[in-house]
């Protein structure tokens, strides 16, 4: 019998800032994150959100009692056990959805629950180059990798953004050049990120990718490099994290009936 399952962790919020235009870190504190990995940053992790105006003692049991609140996704993009603290950064989507809401309210002593981290996407780095693509959702687990390659890594790097000043510092090695490219509205389809890549000259040898976005233009990504390019799928993670149209509950349900 499998023992019962533990509530989500409770973190709170020491600081809540915009990092660009259109993306919030939001840096959370908990005693717990002093037992996590150091070397999480890049995993997925679920955020439980509470409610407007709810109070930490009924969110708390809620946690435990149920029901399940509003959930999502994201990504650790830096965590400092020693000091329990980690950032998650947030797309700016306005108050039309629970966790940009929270993000965009969030204040010192601001409460929400987690759960994870999952495993870290990219763990062994042995590649000739490297290909990472991403659009600003999945913008930390793409900087989180380039900020763990080898440094003397080679490749490119290719990030659509919202606008101009959402390009963001990555500590990325020297060899690895940096393309921003701009698409003001992420709910409108853009294929930009599917021409760089088919026009980018691919080189000889391994190549590992790290490519994460927008479903239909990952589903032409993963068409392209697995079946034009015959390229490994052990050298290749390709995720969908989002879709036009559908809520993160709705992408996850097309996602295990695609299998």
């Amino acid at each position: 019998m499998k023992p019962p399952k533990k509530p989500p962790r409770m973190l709170h919020v020491t600081s809540a800032r915009h990092l660009t235009p259109n993306m919030i870190r939001v840096t959370l504190h908990s005693d717990e994150i002093k037992e996590m990995d150091g070397g999480c940053a890049g995993a997925n992790c679920k955020l439980f959100l509470p409610q407007p105006d709810q109070s930490q003692d009924d969110f708390a049991a809620q946690l435990i009692d149920g029901p399940r609140p509003d959930v999502r996704t994201y990504t650790v993009r830096h965590i400092r056990p020693e000091r329990g603290e980690m950032d998650i950064d947030f797309v700016d989507h306005g108050d039309t959805g629970p966790a940009s809401a929270w993000a965009r309210g969030a204040t010192v002593g601001s409460f929400c629950g987690f759960a994870g981290p999952g495993l870290v996407k990219l763990t062994e780095f042995y590649a000739d180059h490297y290909l990472v693509v991403a659009d600003m959702s999945a913008l930390p687990v793409a900087a989180a990798t380039l900020e763990a390659l080898p440094k003397d890594a080679v490749g490119d790097a290719f990030f659509e953004i919202i606008h101009p000043d959402d390009a963001q510092f990555i500590a990325a090695p020297i060899g690895i050049r940096q393309h921003w490219l701009v698409h003001p509205n992420a709910q409108v389809s853009s294929l930009q990120l599917v021409e760089q890549v088919k026009a980018w000259d691919w080189p000889k040898g391994v190549v590992q990718t790290c490519i994460a976005g927008e479903s239909g233009v990952i589903k032409a990504l993963r068409n392209y490099i697995s079946n034009d390019r015959q390229a490994p799928k052990n050298d290749c993670y390709i995720s969908g994290y989002w879709k036009i149209g559908l809520i993160e509950d709705e992408h996850q349900q097309m996602k295990r009936n695609e299998g």
